[in-house]
Parts: structure tokens; C-alpha cells; sequence
């Protein structure tokens, strides 16, 4: 049965006691664990993607309830969480509407308070634009403002850095250090988080346990190791001593008589030393070395950019740009630019070949990996989405990629709606490697991604050997990529 949340006197605190919660049998995501949070930590959450992050902070907001186990809230305390993406349904709204949707009530006079919050992420918008005239990086700062508006005693991040550009996670990560209430971040970004956090809560996918430590992610990757040092010594001895033993078993056994007495002794002796092996922590899978495969036959200029528009910060206005560029196999582009100047627009009309002055040889076929992830049906099974791109339609191969991007037994069945933000996204790589593309268009591709995966995803990006096309805001993924030209949106 769910248990409510119940209310505990320690001033600040969230607390998870004995928590237990699944979606189903065949898909647990805590197990009879806990944590605590006090009032004025700040600690990240991490996880494998898929592991139930994102549905921990769902527990915490009260969305969800556990099947056993307790969630302990102080007295009065508030919660707000920055989600992760704004749904399509909320792009629709204006600025003023958005924020009032984060209230259960009307808040009148509620633009001052938009106004001190926007300030606050550094964002200046007009409260009657539509969110879905903002770019990913301006949406992001959007999100967290929503929580912030909120003026909650608990602020959890669902991934606040994706689309950021280096300004958004710096003045990000300056507001966060100064920030004297609770907080809780999802991130993949180690940096980001070494920066501010003084704990980490990490959600074990294997065993649907939640570890609590001090120090940052680095000290994290520390403590593990040296325990899965400790646990592989203390088995290795235990095994020495096991055989041995089992030596002595055995030859005390052949002796018959009395000695056959001795020998059962010691077999049991031997039961209790296997009960007493330590069953040693296993890390996250990575996903497997992966080739994206060009297109047969490409020839020639693959994509050529003679023109394209920009939009200024300031005033508004669409400003147009003469460009010399020309694409060809094994050509790689990285385009840059500030949050809100139309990179993500100007790659969109790239991949749909819609793009005034820019041309697509005829029959090019091409990946566009969007942030957002709204090139996938999410209504599709993992299965129709993976199969719909293949040239020809075979099961065993496409299994085969699946396989390689963790996307295994039942995961090949579930809609594409219900997996977690990194899962989609490794859904969609797989359809890269599957499309055999001549043209890549690749929109901020690190997104929701699990850190251990990015140097996997950045091999096979620098030896895809069509012609590429990518924004991303994390330099130290771009550095491991082979780029042959720049083109600055800002200059």
C-alpha cells in the first residue's frame, strides 16, 4: 500500500525512510532505502539514465506516492522543481500565463515577480511572447525561473544546464553557490556540479538502493573505488581460504571413517565463507563503441550555405549573413553562437531543407538529432521507432544496434514516451547508426546523456565520415570530435 507523506519535526528536512517503489514487478526503482536532506544542503542526485532520478524528485514534489516505506517533509516546508523540458502544451502559453500555471492559486500583480525572477537567471523577456518563440537555452532559464518564483524551502533541478550556452551555466553556477536554501540537482555535467555541491545522493540501478556521501562527484568516484578494492581483496582471500578448505575436504572424505565427520564439518565451514563473500558493486554500463555508417556513393558539395539570418538580442530583428560554406564528405561544422540567436532554428531549416540559402544535394539522406527529441514518436514502441528508418527492415540487426545503446528485453516494447530523458536520447542515436545518414545535424546531442556514454558518443561523431553539422554548449565533448570549420553566429 502507498504510504502518505507524513510530517517530521526537524526543521528543513526531506527525508526517505524504508522507501520502496516500482513500475510494476518487472520494473523496480527503489527497494527499501532511504536518505536525508537538510535544510541548506546542496547535493546532487545521479544515477544510470533510466535508473529513476527523475522519479525520486517526483516522491519529493508529492506527485508520487511509495508503495512502502515513508517520506518524511517538515512542517509547512515548500518544494518546486525545474523540470527537465517545457511540454508542448506549455510552449502554447505566454510568459505571464506560464508563470501563473506554476501557482494553484491566482497571483495578482504577479509581472513584478516575473520581472525579479528573469533578473535572476538573466533573461529579459516580454511577458505577452509565447514560450515557444524562446530558444532551448532561453526555455532552460525559463524553467528554472519557474521554480524560483515558486520561493520554495526545497529547489530541485531536473538537468538546468542542457541548452545553456557558457554565460547561462556561469551565471547559473554563480546563483547556485550563493544560494542559502535546499537544494537538489540532477546533472550529468561533473564540472558544474564539483562547483557547488557538497553531497551526492546516487541511485544504484542494480540494486534500487540510494547511497548518501559527502563531498563532491569526484570524491564520489573516490569512495567507490577504494570499496570495490576493499570488496574484490576480502573475496579474494575468502576464495583462497574457500579452496583450501575444499582441498582438505575432499581428502579428508576419500580417508572414510571419522574423517568423513571432519570433512562434512568442513563443508560447512565452506557454506558459511560463500555466505560471507561480498557481492561487489557494478558500475553503470556504458553503451558499446558504435560507428554511425555514411550513406552509400556521396559525391561532390552535400550541403552548401550561401546565405542565413540571425536574431539580434537586443532590438529583435532578423538580420541577414553572407556565408561561403560547402560540405563535403568528411567535412565536419561546428556552429556557434549565444542562447537566442537562432542556431536550433537554423539547423531545423537545415534538416528539413527548408533553409533560404542553403542547398541539400538531391537524395541526401539526414540524421537530425533534435534537443527536444520531438523527431521521435513517442507513441511509437522503441521497436517501430528503430525499425522505421532502416532501409530495409530486419529484426536482427536492428536488436543488434538496440543492444549496443542498452535498449534490451522489455525496453524494446515500451513506448518511446515513457523512457527517461537520456534513454530517448540514446533511442535516437540508434536510429543514426540505423539511417546510415549522409548529412548529420546535430542539435546540442549531450543532452540528458549519461556522462560515462559522451567520450563513446564523440569517437563515433569524429569518424562519421559524411558531412556534419553541430551545436553543442560543452567544449570539452566538441574537443574530442574532428571539426574542419567554424561558423560563429555572433560574429
Amino acid at each position: 500500500m502507498a504510504v502518505k507523506q507524513a510530517q517530521s519535526p526537524r526543521e528543513g528536512s526531506v527525508r526517505f525512510e524504508d522507501v520502496s517503489y516500482g513500475y510494476g514487478n518487472n520494473h523496480p526503482i527503489l527497494k527499501e532505502t532511504g536518505f536525508a536532506l537538510r535544510r541548506g544542503m546542496k547535493v546532487t542526485l545521479m544515477g544510470q539514465n533510466g535508473a529513476g532520478k527523475s522519479t525520486l524528485f517526483k516522491m519529493i514534489m508529492g506527485m508520487i506516492q511509495p508503495d512502502d516505506g515513508r517520506i518524511l517533509l517538515s512542517p509547512g516546508l515548500t518544494v518546486a522543481m525545474a523540470h527537465q523540458v517545457i511540454t508542448p502544451a506549455e510552449r502554447e502559453l505566454t510568459v505571464r500565463d506560464f508563470f501563473q500555471k506554476q501557482f494553484t492559486k491566482k497571483v495578482f500583480d504577479i509581472d513584478p515577480k516575473i520581472d525579479e525572477v528573469l533578473e535572476i537567471v538573466n533573461l529579459k523577456a516580454d511577458h505577452d511572447k509565447k514560450i515557444s518563440s524562446f530558444s532551448g537555452g532561453q526555455q532552460a532559464r525559463l524553467l528554472l525561473a519557474s521554480a524560483l518564483i515558486q520561493e520554495p524551502d526545497v529547489l530541485l533541478l531536473d538537468e538546468p544546464t542542457n541548452n545553456l550556452d557558457h554565460a547561462g551555466i556561469e551565471h547559473l553556477t554563480t546563483f547556485l553557490k550563493n544560494y542559502e536554501k535546499t537544494c537538489m540537482v540532477i546533472s550529468h555535467d561533473a564540472d558544474f556540479l564539483n562547483s557547488f555541491t557538497d553531497g551526492v545522493v546516487y541511485l544504484d540501478v542494480h540494486t534500487q538502493k540510494l547511497e548518501q556521501y559527502v563531498g563532491n562527484y569526484n570524491d564520489l568516484l573516490d569512495e567507490i573505488s577504494a570499496r570495490i578494492e576493499r570488496e574484490n581483496r576480502k573475496n579474494a582471500q575468502l576464495e583462497k581460504a574457500i579452496q583450501a578448505n575444499k582441498d582438505k575436504a575432499n581428502f579428508f572424505a576419500q580417508k572414510g571413517g571419522k574423517m568423513r565427520v571432519v570433512a562434512k564439518k568442513m563443508r560447512t565451514q565452506i557454506e558459511e565463507m560463500e555466505e560471507d563473500k561480498v557481492e561487489t558493486r557494478r558500475e553503470d554500463k556504458t553503451i558499446r563503441p558504435f560507428t554511425i555508417p555514411v550513406q552509400d556513393e556521396l559525391v561532390g558539395e552535400i550541403l552548401t550555405i550561401s546565405s542565413y539570418t540571425t536574431l539580434d538580442p537586443k532590438s529583435h530583428k532578423i538580420v541577414p549573413h553572407k556565408a561561403s560554406i560547402a560540405l563535403k564528405k568528411k567535412t565536419h561544422l561546428h556552429l556557434q553562437g549565444p542562447n537566442g540567436i537562432g542556431k536550433s532554428t537554423l539547423l531545423e531549416s537545415l534538416a528539413k531543407g527548408e533553409a533560404e540559402g542553403a542547398t541539400i544535394q538531391k537524395g541526401i539522406r539526414v540524421g537530425y538529432y533534435r534537443q527536444d527529441f520531438s523527431t521521435l514518436n513517442f507513441d511509437n514502441t522503441v521497436r517501430q521507432e528503430l525499425m522505421k528508418v532502416m532501409e530495409k527492415a530486419e529484426e536482427e540487426a536492428m536488436r543488434k544496434v538496440a543492444a549496443g545503446f542498452l535498449l534490451v528485453g522489455p525496453a524494446i516494447e515500451k513506448k518511446v514516451g515513457t523512457l527517461s530523458e537520456g534513454q530517448k536520447g540514446l533511442v535516437a542515436f540508434a536510429q543514426l547508426v540505423l539511417l546510415k545518414p549522409g548529412l548529420l545535424v546535430l542539435d546540442e546531442p549531450t543532452n540528458h546523456i549519461n556522462f560515462r556514454h559522451l567520450p563513446v558518443i564523440a569517437k563515433a561523431l569524429d569518424q562519421y565520415e559524411g558531412a556534419m553539422v553541430i551545436v553543442s554548449h560543452v567544449p570539452e565533448f566538441v574537443s574530442q570530435i574532428r571539426i574542419d570549420e567554424i561558423l560563429d553566429l555572433s560574429k
